[in-house]
């Protein structure tokens, strides 16, 4: 090694942010397996590297023994005590080395090294950028497919988008630029693993903010997304400025903005539908293009009836139950569908009126409170039983102190008695 090996790892920690002593640590330790590995040595070896001036120096450590069992790993106190009297049984004593041909196998042995410290570092480098990206959004190019997965170039590094992530109606043909969502970054032996998205829910409420000027400002905000990815979309928004149409805002001038996303994901339709704090408003909203007339809400089940006019019914369902099923993920509730003559079969069948049914669901929701309260009576009943318990012993604890004190003063007072009548004698 010379003052160029020096130069070199200078310029590469200023270019790399590659620190010289992990360089020089790492070199050391691999010289070592080097030699053992070279010269079918056991001994125990230790590399030293002049960090100024890169000089290296190889020392063979040995143990300072009485009796020498093994001469590879120890030598014996005699033979030290030549070297250094001061030397004590239990030492260790280095001994210089130089092996023939060691110039070039450490010259090969930096070289790998540094190699793979290069890598090391820009894998990183690499995962601290994405890492601190998760949930966000970047454009990538399809680069091949491989066992159903696509592998995406996002200029610094490659990642997948595996098929669980992928959209049913798209190609993914080599060269094509898509959006995609970062939905993980995990280190792995062949550098930072970042999974890909097409189909997450999260991907439409970045396009949303990315769109949206007032979403990403936070002026409108989306309170929940429920997604079947490549079909459709729905999207709960509210306002937090009484004066900004949040439906307004998201769509856009002759629908500009929300077009722009269902570009992006290839004509997938998006229903935006307004967030409502009473849940009934909510739901008859969660279930639009469909018109709801009435929705009856049973909380004890977190359930809902909603009742649209005979000739929606279809709609509200919609194509293979799937308008009702993205309500029911947008809400959180369980949503059942009536028409209006369905409704009234109904009543009929059970020989209740429509509020009689109101009534039902009241008291359903009416029991499930008092059911709440009374648990939590209990609960209050407990930890105050438990905390009487815990005085008591306290109190019981501290009599019992009180009275071995009373037998302490007690005893000590028989003694000094006995004492005082043995001093009289």
């Amino acid at each position: 090694m010379n003052q160029e090996f020096i130069d070199a790892l200078n310029e590469i920690e200023k270019e790399k942010g590659i620190s010289k002593e992990i360089v020089f640590e790492a070199l050391e330790s691999a010289l070592v397996s080097s030699y053992r590995k070279n010269y079918g040595t056991s001994q125990n070896v230790v590399v030293n590297m002049n960090r100024e001036t890169g000089e290296i120096r190889l020392f063979a450590s040995k143990d300072i023994v009485e009796n020498v069992e093994n001469d590879q790993l120890e030598i014996s106190l005699e033979e030290a005590k030549k070297i250094d009297p001061n030397y004590e049984v239990g030492d260790v004593y280095n001994l210089e080395i130089h092996p023939k041909n060691f110039g070039r196998i450490a010259a090969q042995t930096a070289k790998q090294v540094v190699i793979q410290r290069i890598k090391d570092a820009e894998r990183d480098i690499v995962f601290e950028e994405f890492v601190e990206r998760e949930k966000e959004i970047i454009t990538g190019v399809v680069q091949r497919k491989a066992y159903n997965n696509v592998y995406v170039d996002l200029g610094t590094t490659e990642a997948v988008l595996p098929y669980s992530e992928q959209i049913s109606n798209e190609r993914y043909e080599h060269g094509d630029r898509y959006k995609m969502l970062i939905l993980s970054v995990e280190k792995s032996t062949k550098g930072p693993q970042i999974i890909l998205s097409r189909s997450h829910p999260d991907l439409i409420k970045r396009l949303f903010e990315l769109e949206v000027p007032e979403v990403s400002e936070g002026i409108v905000e989306i309170y929940s997304i429920s997604r079947e990815a490549g079909s459709r979309t729905k999207i709960a928004v509210f306002s937090r400025d009484p004066e900004v149409d949040p439906l307004g805002a998201c769509v856009g001038y002759k629908g500009q903005r929300v077009n722009a996303i269902v570009d992006e994901i290839h004509n997938e339709k998006i229903d935006i539908v307004i967030y409502e704090k009473e849940i009934d408003k909510f739901i008859a909203n969660s279930l639009s293009p469909s018109k709801v007339e009435k929705v009856f809400v049973n909380e004890a089940e977190k359930s809902a009836l909603a009742i649209v006019p005979d000739y929606q019914l279809s709609l509200a369902i919609g194509k293979e139950g799937q308008n009702v099923r993205l309500a029911a993920k947008l809400t959180g509730w369980k949503i059942d569908i009536k028409s209006n003559e369905q409704f009234e079969a109904y009543l009929e069948d059970r020989g209740i009126t429509e509020e009689e049914l109101l009534n039902e669901f009241a008291n359903a929701k009416k029991e499930v409170h008092e059911e709440r309260k009374s648990s939590e009576e209990t609960i209050d009943s407990e930890d105050f039983s438990k905390n009487n318990e815990i005085k008591e012993i306290q109190e019981d604890e501290s009599l019992e102190l009180d009275s071995s004190k009373e037998e302490y003063e007690d005893t000590d007072q028989v003694e000094e008695i006995e004492e005082d009548k043995e001093n009289d004698n």
